[in-house]
C-alpha cells in the first residue's frame, strides 16, 4: 500500500513540473532582429527566419493573338476560290503605382491580311492598327489625379481602294492611306478620376487643354490634302478639349471586356466632336485557345472616304473582326 503510495505521489509531481514548464514556454515573448531587411524571430533555442515581403510597383504583362484560315479548291464543282487568311496581333501594358503618383503605359499591335486566287490584286489588308497610350498622373485626393496623356494612332502598310472601271472587268486601286498617312498624335492635360476594385478598372480624363496633331508624310496624300491638312503640308496642328474614358472589366469568369472612347473638339469649330471608339471582348477557351470580338468606330468630319461611285464624303468608319484562334497571355 505503502509502495502504490509512493508511486501515485511520484506520478503527480512529474505532471505538475512538466504543466509548469509548458506554461513557461507559454509566456516566452521571441525576440525580434532586423538585419539587412531580414527579420528573425527567436523563440526559446529556436531561430525563424522570415524574409521581408518587398512592394511591387510595377505591373507588366501583355496578350498575343494568332488566327488563320485556309480553303483550298480544285476541280471543285459548287465554285468558289482558294483563300488564306491570317490575323494577328500584340498588346502589351506597363502600369506603375506609388504612393501618389501613377504611370500607365499600353501597346497595341494589329495586322491582318487575306490572299484570294482568283483576283488581279490576290493579297489585300484586312486589319492594320498602331496604338500607344501613356499617362502620367498624382492623386490629389482619393481616385482624382491631375494628369497628362500622350496617345499615338496610325497604321503600318499602304492602305488601298480597289475598284473596276466603268465598262472594264480589270480591277484598279487607289492608294489613300500609307504609315503615318495619317497619323495621329493627341496631348492632352486635365482631371482624372480612376477606380479599380475585383477586377473592374474605370478611368476618364476631362482635359480642356489638348493638342491634337494630324501628320501625312506621304508625298503623294500631302499634295492632295488627304485627311484635312493644307495640301502640300506634312502636319495639322489643333488646339480643343477632348474626353478620355476607359474601362476594363471581367464580365465572367473566363470573358473580359475592354473599350476606350476618345472624343476631341476643336476650340474652331467647337461642338463638332472626332470619335474614336475601341472595344475587345475576349473570351477564353483554355489556356491557349481564344475568341476575340473587336471593333472599331471612328468618324472625323476632316476625313472623306472615297465610295463605290467615286465621290468622296465623310462617313462613319467601322470596323469588326471576329477571331479564333491561338491566345496567349503573359
Amino acid at each position: 500500500m505503502i509502495r502504490h503510495l509512493t508511486c501515485f505521489l511520484f506520478l503527480l509531481l512529474t505532471s505538475m513540473q512538466w504543466a509548469s514548464a509548458q506554461d513557461r514556454i507559454t509566456d516566452i515573448v521571441p525576440d525580434t532582429v532586423l538585419i539587412n531587411g531580414d527579420t528573425l524571430v527567436m523563440l526559446g533555442d529556436s531561430l525563424i527566419i522570415k524574409k521581408e515581403v518587398k512592394p511591387t510597383f510595377w505591373e507588366t504583362g501583355g496578350n498575343y493573338n494568332l488566327s488563320i484560315q485556309q480553303v483550298s479548291l480544285s476541280n471543285w464543282a459548287a465554285g468558289g476560290a482558294s483563300s488564306f487568311a491570317l490575323n494577328t496581333g500584340v498588346n502589351l501594358f506597363a502600369n506603375y503605382k506609388k504612393n501618389n503618383k501613377i504611370w500607365e503605359t499600353s501597346l497595341s499591335v494589329n495586322f491582318g491580311f487575306n490572299r484570294q486566287s482568283d483576283r488581279s490584286y490576290k493579297t489585300r489588308k484586312t486589319n492594320d492598327n498602331f496604338k500607344f497610350v501613356s499617362k502620367y498622373g498624382r492623386e490629389l485626393a482619393k481616385g482624382f489625379y491631375l494628369s497628362t496623356q500622350l496617345e499615338a494612332r496610325t497604321q503600318l502598310l499602304e492602305g488601298y481602294k480597289y475598284f473596276k472601271k466603268s465598262g472594264s472587268d480589270l480591277e484598279s486601286r487607289n492608294l489613300i492611306s500609307d504609315f503615318l498617312s495619317p497619323g495621329y498624335v493627341q496631348s492632352s492635360t486635365g482631371l482624372n478620376y480612376q477606380k479599380e476594385k475585383d477586377g473592374f478598372k474605370f478611368s476618364s480624363i476631362l482635359s480642356p487643354f489638348t493638342g491634337r496633331f494630324t501628320i501625312v508624310l506621304n508625298d503623294s496624300l500631302s499634295q492632295a490634302g488627304a485627311f484635312g491638312i493644307v495640301p502640300g503640308d506634312k502636319v495639322k496642328p489643333e488646339a480643343g478639349a477632348s474626353l478620355g474614358t476607359s474601362i476594363d472589366m471581367r464580365v465572367m469568369e473566363n470573358i473580359n471586356w475592354k473599350a476606350d472612347l476618345n472624343l476631341f473638339s476643336n476650340y474652331g469649330k467647337f461642338g463638332n466632336m472626332v470619335v474614336n471608339f475601341n472595344s475587345t471582348i475576349s473570351m477564353k477557351v483554355n489556356k491557349y485557345i481564344s475568341t476575340r470580338v473587336e471593333t472599331i468606330l471612328i468618324y472625323d468630319e476632316n476625313v472623306y472616304i472615297e465610295m463605290d461611285n467615286g465621290n468622296k464624303s465623310r462617313a462613319v468608319q467601322l470596323q469588326n473582326l471576329i477571331n479564333f484562334g491561338l491566345g496567349i497571355d503573359f
